[in-house]
Parts: structure tokens; sequence; C-alpha cells
């Protein structure tokens, strides 16, 4: 290399350390080359005993499907990831708020990689804030013609007729009127505490919305999004009493762009899975309701046994085909309105609403014996594995998500230790595992 030109490259790595955005400069195998001072002050909370060497290691929490996106990127050069969010979940900050980070990975050629990291926390929030009074806008500008009016009482029950929810729907008066507003919903989507959860946030917010499917009177599905909003005076008004309104919406044919958007933000990229950040949203949004109205809340942790050795013996590729099997027999053995999620290497959690701890033990030991029963077929292999699962529930001591998970995490770890392919429910006691919640574990 000339004075010249190693002169040049001097310059620019001062201008990269010195840059007001946060920029890491690595190899492939994401072996950190350069980190600015900005840089390093996003990632540090995250890394354990403050070692800052690899990229995807100090990302293996918030990220851990990155490793397998850059390996599966083959073209010489180009972006890897655009704006990918990464939730941090609290404890690791030392505060209240969790923080979102946003994360560009651009492949500069055979050898380097160069991330750029930035808090967008705000900015999701506002985000998130904004498309609830777009779509709001929206109901209004559009007019009624393609929707389903409904008026529901305190009780989430409908109140009169009205033909929009013929010409939608396609329930008579008599089928409708009376009724619960879950009859609209596939089944365990809609229980009565959600009900009452939503009636709430409508009270509070002005509005609750969601989207998802939804069931016609002939049992045909559509995809939807539903608003409630508060008749009288919201929760400042405890004079009149409570009646809402719906507004239910079939947006099939928009479903596809939405479910593309919302996978790329909320969807782990290998298993398809929801992500460590939605993870944290629901379950900061259940205790919230917990602490309004207590009813059963556990939590499950499942993690993958002797993982390491799969991969050791078989490869990465391998190990995800096991990862994706594992995705599959939990999305088969919990309900639609459990919340389940990959917020480590091969750990995967489940949110289960309504549910008691021995409820929630019999769905994981279910769980268990269905896995170790079955098979994983790659490139000719034949693998089978175990997995090791632990209970938690929401009680008077657990202060916040992360102490919830906390006890599942310490609960699997006890079932590792007693011989996994079982399942252990927390207990006072315990002795949890070395590391963070939802580090990558040898066993």
């Amino acid at each position: 290399m000339s004075a010249a030109i190693e002169a040049e490259y001097e310059a620019l790595l001062q201008f990269l350390y010195l840059s007001p955005v946060a920029l890491v400069q690595t190899r492939l195998d994401g072996d950190i080359t350069m980190c600015n001072p900005l840089c390093s002050q996003l990632l540090m909370p995250l890394v354990a005993n403050s070692e800052l060497t690899n990229l995807f290691d100090a990302l293996a929490l918030v990220a851990p499907d990155l490793r397998h996106r850059v390996q599966n990127f083959t073209a010489p050069q180009g972006q890897v990831c655009d704006a990918l969010l990464l939730y941090v979940d609290s404890s690791a900050l030392g505060r209240k708020e969790a923080q979102v980070l946003s994360l560009s990975l651009i492949k500069l050629d055979a050898e380097r990689l160069m991330a750029v990291l930035s808090d967008v926390t705000q900015s999701v929030k506002r985000d998130r804030e904004l498309r609830q009074t777009q779509t709001w806008i929206h109901t209004i500008a559009t007019g009624l013609t393609e929707y389903a009016l409904l008026a529901l009482d305190t009780e989430g029950r409908v109140q009169g007729w009205n033909p929009s929810i013929d010409r939608v729907l396609g329930f008579n008066e008599a089928a409708t009127s009376g009724q619960c507003v879950s009859i609209f919903y596939p089944p365990d989507v809609m229980s009565s505490e959600r009900v009452q959860d939503r009636l709430h946030e409508a009270d509070h917010n002005g509005w609750s919305m969601d989207e998802g499917w939804r069931v016609r009177a002939d049992g045909t599905r559509f995809w939807g999004s539903c608003m409630i909003a508060p008749l009288h005076g919201g929760a400042a008004d405890a004079t009149k009493e409570r009646s809402y309104s719906l507004i239910m919406r079939d947006i099939s044919d928009s479903r596809e762009a939405t479910e593309a958007l919302r996978r790329s933000v909320s969807c782990d990229h290998l298993t398809g899975l929801a992500n460590r950040r939605i993870f944290f949203e629901a379950a900061q949004r259940e205790l919230q309701r917990w602490a309004r109205a207590p009813r059963p809340l556990a939590a499950v942790m499942i993690d993958a046994d002797h993982f390491k050795r799969i991969n050791d013996q078989h490869g990465h590729a391998a190990g995800d085909a096991v990862l994706r099997h594992l995705a599959t027999c939990l999305t088969a053995g919990f309900r639609a309105i459990d919340v389940v999620a990959r917020i480590g290497g091969e750990e995967f959690i489940a949110l289960l609403p309504g549910t008691t701890a021995e409820a929630a033990e019999a769905v994981a030991a279910r769980l268990c014996q269905t896995i170790a029963t079955q098979s994983v077929h790659f490139e000719g292999i034949t693998l089978r594995y175990t997995v090791s699962a632990g209970v938690a529930v929401m009680e008077d001591g657990v202060d916040d998500v992360n102490s919830l998970v906390r006890r599942a995490d310490m609960a699997m770890y006890a079932a590792k230790a007693a011989g996994r392919n079982g399942v252990r429910r927390w207990s006072a006691g315990l002795q949890g595992p070395p590391g963070p919640v939802g580090a990558a574990r040898a066993a």
C-alpha cells in the first residue's frame, strides 16, 4: 500500500471513529475491526463481561438470526438488512423504559461488513400513535359502506341491530343481538377477559385498534381491522353508563402488504415466530392488564437441549433446521391467543393469558413429549432432539416483565439440571443460570 493510500485510509478510519453516527466495521464472522464511541455506548449494555469483540455475539439477545442473515446473503456486496428494529428490554439498561434500536447492515466486500445503529425508541412510539390516528381518520373519511357498525354494552355484547352487520359479516339480527363481540373472531382468539381489556383500552386511549382473522356467519375467515371507541366520556366520565361503538372492516385486499410489513418488523427472520421486541411489548401490556384486574397469566421458557452439539457435529444449517422444526411445534402446541417468540439462539418463550401454573405445566409437558418422538430430516441426516421447559406465573412479588421471564428461565435451567427433556415450575430457592436471560447456553 502506497503512503498516499495509507494516509487516505487512516483519514477515513478517523472520520468513521469521530462520526456522529453509530458505526461498526466487522469481518464476515462478526469480529469487530472498528467501532466508534457512539456505537460502543449502544452496544455495551448488551455485552456480557464488557467484552465487545463480535457484533453477532453482542446482538445475540436482540437479533439472534443476524449471523444467519449474513450467511445466507450470497451477493458479493449489498444491503443485508435495512432499519431492522431491535428491542432492548429494560433490565439491560437499568431503567424502566425499553429501548428500540435500528440496525442497517451492509456487506462491503468478501471480507467486511459495515453496520449503522441508531436509537429510534421515541420515533417508533410516535409512529405507532400516528398509524392509529390515520386509521381513525380513514374510517371517518371513507364512509361506512364497507364497514360493519355495531353498538356494544359494558360487557362487550352487541346492542341493537344494524344492516351493515349482515352486509359485511353475514349475521342476521337473531344471531347477533345480545351476543359477545367474540363471535366475530376465531376460537381461542377473543376471550371474555380480552374483550374487557379492549374496552378498558378504549376508555383510556380514546380507541382500541387491532387487526387479524375474523369470522363470517358462514364460517369463512377474512383479514379485518376492528376499532372500538367509547360513546360515553371515557375513563374520566364515571357518571354515564358505558357503551361503545365498534367498526369492523374487511381489509383482505391489503393483507399481503400489511403482513409483509408486520413480518419485517415483528417476526424472527429464521423461524417466523414473534421476535424479542414484540414479546416484551405484549408481555408489558398483559402485566398492565393483570395489575388492573388480576387473573391467571403464565410464561413458559423453552430451550433446545444439547443444541451446541448439533451445531458442532452437523453445522449451523442443520441447527437452523432444528430451530425451524421447534418453531413449528410451538405454533401447533399453543393457542392463537398465546404469544410465542424466539428470544435467543435456541431459547423460546410463550406467554399464556388466562392460564394457571398447572395448565401451563401440562401444555409444556405435552410439548416435550411431542418433540421427543419426532425427527428432523436435513440433507440425508436424521436428527433427534429434546427440549427443556420452565414455567412461571404472574403473582404478587413479580414486579415487571423481566422478573417473570427470569423466573421462567430459572425453572427451565432447573429442568436441564434434572436431566433435560422435562418441565419444572418456578419455586423459591431455585438457582438461576449464569449470564443474562436469553444468553446462548452450551447445555
